[in-house]
């Protein structure tokens, strides 16, 4: 089975936050290649966030798909890990309780980026 992987912050019990990442099944479209089923989506918001942003801990305002189209940022979970999301990356950001996450922006470059919450009950994987 052919699949995407989108990586995902999501919380546990206990509130802390985590990486973790998300498999999406791929199946035969024809020629127009792979294709996912559909899944329902709700809002689509469109950020610029400044150059010099450093957010510090705060949980996502809804279960979101996030694009980022330009710019970098570091995002860190409870346990310090951190990684870096780029222009063309998707990140599901789950962790809707607890701790959160931080966020800053790297280069200092403005980042575009577009939300797209997930409704709860709609399983990506």
């Amino acid at each position: 089975m052919t699949t995407i992987c989108i990586p995902r912050i999501y919380n546990d019990k206990e509130g802390k936050s985590h990486f973790g990442e998300v498999k999406v099944a791929l199946s035969d479209g024809g020629p127009i290649g792979l294709l996912s089923e559909k899944f329902n989506a709700g809002k689509v918001i469109f950020r610029e966030t400044p150059a010099d942003y450093d957010f510090k801990w705060h949980p996502a305002p809804a279960r979101q798909l996030m694009f980022i189209l330009k710019g970098s940022a570091e995002f860190t979970v409870s346990s310090g890990e951190k990684k870096i999301f780029s222009g063309g990356d998707i990140l599901l950001l789950e962790d809707t309780e607890g701790d959160g996450h931080c966020s800053k922006a790297l280069n200092n470059e403005v980042r575009h980026s577009i939300f797209v919450t997930v409704p709860d009950g709609i399983d990506l994987s």
